[in-house]
């Protein structure tokens, strides 16, 4: 089932160099992404952020059996918007598991919303379920492709669809601290009165109320933040109030959070297609290359590309080297819980 918005051949999956005479050429990727819980808020918008991307060739607008209708309009709809803006990009919608093949990137944005009041982590449970049932349906139809996961509480649901999928650990990722860390960004950037794009900082650990920001990694224009008079009067406690607040400060007001996270995983899954190596803070798998801490799913430096994440060892101040591990303890707590649950079930 679908609506055709073009007629490229979706297959080509692989970046390669041409020559035009003496000139090289470089031919992009070409890509199908597949949005599961696409007929959700975050998943409606997911499909139009990722449609604007150069290296998305197809989209594919999955949902459970008995929202093909949903799909359909949905379909329809984007399908218009390409047509409007020129794209050869083909939309298409389906409920047939086959139908993943082929995807190079699975988003997934199936779950539970986050209530007002609620913690990430009381989804946990909740969402567990529904997320290892479809880790499992993408290692059966799509083993080669990059599973991105966005459902709450994102670490744990990470180590969920990690273990659930039969992928291995630099396939699958999740949405975790870089949307925190593009908020820091911002905020910064706000306080000293400059262009965002001269802020360098970032926030690891939990997507969560035990998030650490790298103070010590911040520089502005490649200066060290620490190296700026300005940076003594800084109020770092409440913008980081700020940043783990604003998913709750949106919630009650408008229901859910979807423009941020969209924007913010379109950064993401361009970066992944277009093999430009970044360096991006986001869930996946460490073992111990931070300061001897890991074995969870949690926010790290990653080097992302085609073949997805490749952790970054960093050197970290000791006041964020004991924050980052209570951090992975909470999380590490949280997911052999949820995974002896799943077990049980």
């Amino acid at each position: 089932m679908g609506v055709r918005g073009g007629g490229w051949d979706v297959r080509i999956r692989q970046a390669r160099i041409v020559y035009l005479g003496y000139v090289p050429i470089l031919v992009y990727v070409m890509a199908k992404v597949a949005i599961i819980g696409a007929s959700g808020n975050v998943g409606r918008y997911t499909a139009l952020t990722v449609s604007h991307s150069p290296y998305v060739s197809e989209l594919l607008l999955f949902g459970r059996p008995g929202k093909e209708e949903v799909l359909h309009g949905l379909a329809s709809d984007l399908h218009d918007s390409f047509a409007a803006r020129g794209s050869q990009a083909d939309v298409r919608y389906s409920c047939n598991e086959e139908d993943l093949e082929g995807s190079s990137i699975v988003i997934v944005t199936s779950g539970v919303p986050r209530k007002d009041g609620q913690d990430r982590n009381d989804l946990a449970h909740e969402n567990a379920r529904m997320v290892s049932e479809i880790a499992s349906m993408v290692g059966r139809y799509a083993p080669n492709a990059i599973l991105f996961i966005i459902t709450n509480p994102v670490d744990v649901m990470t180590a969920v669809a990690l273990k659930y999928s039969g992928m291995k650990p630099n396939q699958v990722i999740g949405l975790g601290t870089h949307l925190d860390s593009m908020r820091l960004k911002w905020y910064i950037a706000k306080y000293f009165d400059v262009h965002v794009s001269e802020v360098h900082t970032r926030i690891i650990g939990e997507h969560g109320d035990s998030m650490v920001p790298l103070w010590s990694a911040t520089t502005i224009g490649g200066i060290s933040i620490r190296n700026l008079p300005e940076f003594e009067d800084l109020p770092e406690q409440k913008i980081m109030d700020d940043v783990m607040n604003a998913g709750s400060n949106i919630i009650p007001r408008i229901g859910v959070t979807f423009y941020g996270p969209g924007d913010a995983i379109l950064t993401i899954v361009g970066t992944i297609l277009g093999n430009e190596k970044r360096i991006l803070t986001i869930s996946t798998f460490i073992k111990s290359e931070i300061h001897n801490i890991g074995d969870v799913c949690i926010g790290t430096p990653v080097r992302l590309d085609r073949s997805g994440a490749k952790t970054i060892a960093i050197t970290l101040s000791v006041s964020e080297v004991e924050g980052f591990r209570k951090s992975v303890d909470k999380i590490r707590t949280i997911t052999q819980e949820v995974l002896l649950r799943l077990e049980g079930d």
